[in-house]
């Protein structure tokens, strides 16, 4: 498309300089070219097959091993919060939400908090 794009530039500039066509006619074919583009990249990008969001699996949840608190601690870190946010939401300690971190982590066999949530969307036990 670039390539075709690019000969277009290239055609209008040779036809002005000949004086064959006017102005007007190019860029009225320059703005067709783009609509088309547009349209076209339209339906590639913004219409991919959206995943469709189930609902949160309390099975696997249960299955974890996840306590009620490390849960609310999961959905925290889900929705960016640090850890001293997150402590002072759930009004306790900062160490204690450290604690609760570290044992999602464990379960959710994950390195790193990105990690442990992408795990959790996996499982759908948090939604997206």
């Amino acid at each position: 498309m670039i390539a075709a794009l690019l000969a277009l530039f290239q055609l209008s500039k040779y036809s002005v300089l000949a004086g064959d066509s006017s102005i007007e006619l190019i860029i009225a074919i320059i703005a067709v070219v783009f609509f088309i583009i547009g349209v076209i990249i339209n339906k590639r990008v913004l219409h991919k097959e959206k995943k469709i969001i189930g609902e949160i699996d309390h099975k696997k949840i249960a299955a974890l091993g996840l306590s009620k608190r490390e849960y609310e601690v999961l959905c925290k870190v889900a929705s960016g919060l640090s850890n001293r946010e997150i402590a002072e939401k759930l009004y306790v300690s900062e160490s204690t939400i450290k604690t609760h971190v570290s044992n999602l982590l464990v379960k959710l066999d994950a390195k790193r908090r990105t990690q442990a949530i992408q795990i959790a969307k996996e499982l759908q036990i948090i939604s997206q």
